[in-house]
């Protein structure tokens, strides 16, 4: 019989250390939210891939177009010899993104790639070299993304030097004492002191930021990081990569504030669990690099924009945007009930912008002292009873929630039984 530890051993021989495992089993098949490893056991998925499956393993919709596809063709490189879903998607997603100035598209295959492809953009149309970015950001594991990503461990660790004319400014953190009037004082004071901001390409910026901790950037900050781009003509890139997609109550995050980014990344849920990034700018932003400055080999791959083009009708389809505030509400809801019991005092915040649900543990109330050791036995605790749970933050105290939006109402409160039982275990002990 095949078993997990079996896989554990071998793993061990064949993958490199940098490459981690969070999950000590392997699995076998998912549908929807839910998953059985190779012996059999049966785990909720409360972690989506990593924000990856907004419409849950393996959508019969979704499923079925790329079946389709299959019978036709699997890859022939855009770049050469351009196909059909290819065009529809970058039109689709031109009219989903929201605000008036004519948009166009680039697709890649990683989060990562769209990201650096959006600084290329803001440089090519500006003429500029600076980066801003935020601290607890993050925007991938390449060279760039890993100096704009505001996290030292474990993406930055021993992979120095990083891109020059890349800057950093606080994040707005109500919780941990940082005020949006803060964070834009330190803009500011970035723009006298370390950059002049006629050299700034672009500002960089998660709605809702996830390895972050969920730390949400309210609509008022976002209106004042747009002001800033405007004044001093700098090109306004917001990172949906995790947020995207229905998972905050709009199919952007960054539509809560009213704004119009100048370019926006997206990849994770766009696809359905298919390799895919896009992004999606301002036409005359996105004309700006010469022909073939753009690409990739597998950038727009057929499977994978099928699946897009089938993943976007099934959120509208299955009103997924409404699906999704009324899921934070449920857990969001539930985690504060559990924060109000003298026994679960570790629950020091709990926020949420729609589905995306973070529980932030302390040891003190008081003194909001980070509880990482905690958060990492919850999660390992949870695995045990049959819970799939992501930890994230800074200080590596943060649950986050990244149900698929499809799960029932019932299986979310089976998975939510199982943090409180967790976590009541954990705390007793």
């Amino acid at each position: 019989m095949t078993t997990n530890q079996s896989f554990v051993a071998r793993r061990e021989a064949a993958v490199s250390r940098g490459i981690s495992a969070g999950m000590p089993f392997y699995i076998d098949r998912a549908e929807n939210a839910e998953m059985w490893d190779v012996e059999g056991k049966r785990f909720i998925d409360f972690a989506g891939g990593i924000a990856v499956l907004n419409t849950g393993h393996r959508h019969p919709k979704v499923m079925e177009a790329v079946k389709a596809q299959l019978d036709r063709f699997t890859h022939t490189c855009a770049m050469v010899t351009p196909y059909d879903s290819f065009v529809e998607l970058a039109e689709k997603l031109n009219a989903l993104v929201p605000g008036p100035t004519p948009k166009k598209t680039a697709f890649f295959t990683t989060g990562a790639e769209a990201v650096e492809n959006a600084v290329k953009v803001a440089r090519a149309a500006t003429g500029r070299p600076g980066v801003v970015a935020f601290s607890g950001g993050f925007h991938g594991r390449t060279l760039l993304t890993m100096g704009l990503t505001g996290k030292v461990v474990p993406y930055k660790v021993g992979f120095g030097p990083f891109p020059a004319e890349i800057f950093h400014v606080p994040f707005p953190n109500a919780y941990r004492g940082i005020s949006e009037a803060e964070s834009l004082k330190a803009l500011d004071n970035l723009f006298k002191s370390d950059v002049d901001p006629a050299r700034v390409a672009a500002i960089i910026i998660e709605p809702v930021q996830g390895e972050g901790g969920f730390n949400i950037a309210s609509p008022s900050f976002l209106q004042s990081l747009r002001a800033v781009c405007d004044k001093h003509g700098i090109v306004m890139i917001v990172d949906e990569i995790q947020t995207g997609f229905a998972r905050t109550g709009k199919m952007f995050a960054f539509e809560h504030a009213g704004i119009e980014p100048d370019l926006v990344t997206m990849a994770k849920s766009l696809a359905g669990g298919f390799p895919l990034s896009a992004l999606t700018g301002k036409a005359a932003l996105m004309d700006a690099p010469i022909p073939g400055g753009l690409g990739g080999t597998y950038a727009g791959s057929p499977l994978a924009t099928t699946a897009a083009l089938a993943v976007i009708n099934v959120i509208e389809e299955e009103k997924l945007v409404e699906r999704s505030e009324q899921l934070g509400e449920r857990i969001a809801g539930r985690f504060r009930t559990m924060a109000q019991r003298n026994s679960l005092s570790v629950i020091g915040d709990v926020r949420n912008l729609g589905a995306m649900v973070a529980m932030e543990l302390v040891t003190d109330r008081e003194t909001k002292e980070p509880a990482a050791d905690l958060t990492k036995a919850l999660v390992a605790k949870a695995a045990e009873k049959g819970l799939i749970l992501l930890s994230c933050g800074t200080y590596a105290n943060v649950i986050r929630i990244l149900v698929p939006l499809t799960a029932s109402d019932a299986l979310v409160d089976e998975g939510l039984d199982i943090i409180e039982r967790s976590l009541e275990e954990l705390v007793s002990a």
